[in-house]
């Protein structure tokens, strides 16, 4: 192979003044699905809230 060697990993990206929350929770058509043009977003949350008992 010629030229630089591709990086294994790179971060993902968003556009600039994408609403992250908004655009990522928006469910694809089923069009959309059928083409095979979404992406399976999993959201995790850390709960840092503690009870004491």
């Amino acid at each position: 192979m010629y030229g630089k060697k591709k990086a294994q990993y790179e971060e993902p990206k968003i556009a600039t003044g994408i609403d992250d929350d908004e655009e990522l929770s928006a469910e694809a058509t089923p069009e959309e699905i059928k083409r095979g043009e979404y992406t399976k977003v999993i959201t995790l949350s850390y709960d840092d809230e503690r009870t004491e008992e």
